[in-house]
């Protein structure tokens, strides 16, 4: 096959494919792990039966009623929605095809078509917020276009679940232009009829026009911005001159998102903000209001993730420490990270920041990075830091005696034993 995002060679009779690829699909299903179908089809069979339980799963609702409404109404691609309705809303229309936009994690936001069509579409779960990626869905044109980042076609029985097997389906991936993560995938599904060229090459360019729409209206904070953490209690975000201040908690909830690109849901921010004593409700809440204060394309949710492309005070340290620039990461260091805060999230990442920046001054052996620690909030009542510094100095010099003293005076505080010998003069 020339092209293998495509689901039929020129020329070839559908109807015999259809059996061909659905008796390869039996024989997978029974234990066949090297099916005659398209690497592409295989591929994507060999993920969707290692996460369903059987071949006859149906996809399940994630999202419904006011949640998928709020969401929907969050979401970048509520931007280009227009865009998809001008292209491909007359298919939709002509009473044989469905238009479908899902998420980065396959969820189906908007689902349109005619009356009939739709209806057909509900007996397989194809509705606004079902969960359509593979793991959930098995092999379909949207799900898989996520998977493997291309536009592609899933024909009738390539499809990994039966009650899907009578549709066709051509989807292709769209990209946020800021950051180059999916956003989710525009579909067109309806009969075996799609299975051509033209279809698939219709959906990439509506995809392709959806990407350079956004390129072109890119909001002030996707762009480069500078978060300030250490040595406050109060976080402020600088994006294009403009200085935000952030209160307590949207302080704590940035730096959490900061720290875990990958996203966190509303139970695990619940946790690291609260620990046990809240419910995730009370997080979505604070998660709305900082979305409305610094503009809805800065976060995603479900999973919750920062969309702009942010430096952080507190990560410049840590990936100083990494590269062994120690003197460097002791000047970025003012003091802890949000010293204030409670939450145990913060709490955690503050003394993890401060134990690297710990080991790597006294590991060093350097008097004045020595020097520059012991001055800090952290350093001030280490006494392991002061006997490292005042080894590091002359005998009876005017510092070592001052450096003897805070010992004796630390460790009178701390109840040990009397001053080594080393430490005497």
């Amino acid at each position: 096959m020339a092209n293998p995002w495509l689901a039929l060679d020129a020329g070839a009779d559908p109807v015999a494919h259809i059996r061909r690829v659905g008796r390869a699909h039996e024989r997978f299903v029974a234990g066949d792990d090297r099916p005659a179908v398209r690497p592409v089809v295989a591929a994507s069979w060999r993920r969707s039966a290692s996460a369903l339980a059987s071949a006859d799963s149906t996809a399940p609702i994630d999202l419904a009623d006011g949640d998928l409404a709020e969401y929907r109404a969050a979401h970048p691609l509520a931007r280009v929605l227009p865009i998809f309705q001008d292209l491909l809303g007359g298919l939709a229309e002509d009473g044989d095809h469905l238009m479908a936009v899902c998420d980065a994690h396959g969820r189906l936001l908007w689902v349109q078509g005619t009356g009939a069509v739709l209806r057909g579409a509900e007996r397989m779960n194809f509705v606004p917020g079902a969960r359509w990626d593979e793991a959930h869905a098995g092999t379909n044109a949207p799900g898989t276009s996520l998977a493997v980042d291309h536009p592609l076609q899933i024909f009738a029985t390539e499809h990994f679940s039966r009650p899907v097997q009578p549709w066709t389906c051509v989807a292709a991936p769209i990209h946020d232009p800021a950051t180059g993560r999916p956003l989710g995938a525009i579909d067109v599904t309806g009969g075996d009829h799609l299975a051509n060229p033209h279809s698939l090459a219709l959906v990439r360019a509506t995809a392709l026009a959806a990407e350079a729409y956004l390129s072109s209206h890119l909001p002030a904070l996707a762009g480069l911005g500078t978060v300030t953490a250490l040595g406050r209690n109060e976080a402020t975000l600088t994006v294009d001159g403009q200085v935000h201040r952030l209160g307590r908690r949207h302080s704590e909830l940035l730096v959490l998102l900061l720290v875990h690109p990958e996203g966190r849901t509303g139970e695990e921010l619940a946790f690291d903000l609260y620990g046990d004593d809240v419910s995730p409700v009370t997080v979505r809440a604070e998660l709305s209001r900082l979305r409305r204060m610094l503009g809805p394309e800065l976060l995603d949710s479900r999973p919750y993730r920062l969309r702009a492309e942010l430096t952080a005070d507190f990560r410049t340290v840590t990936r100083l420490l990494e590269r062994g620039r120690v003197a460097e990461a002791m000047d970025a260091y003012p003091g802890p990270l949000l010293p204030g805060s409670d939450a145990p999230g913060v709490t955690r990442l503050r003394r993890l920041i401060e134990g690297q920046l710990r080991t790597a001054v006294l590991a060093g052996r350097d008097r004045g990075v020595l020097q520059a620690w012991l001055r800090s909030a952290g350093g001030a009542d280490d006494l392991a830091g002061w006997e490292a510094y005042a080894r590091l100095l002359p005998p009876g010099s005017p510092s070592r005696l001052l450096a003897t003293a805070r010992i004796r005076e630390l460790s009178a505080e701390f109840g040990l034993a009397t001053l080594p010998q080393r430490h005497r003069n």
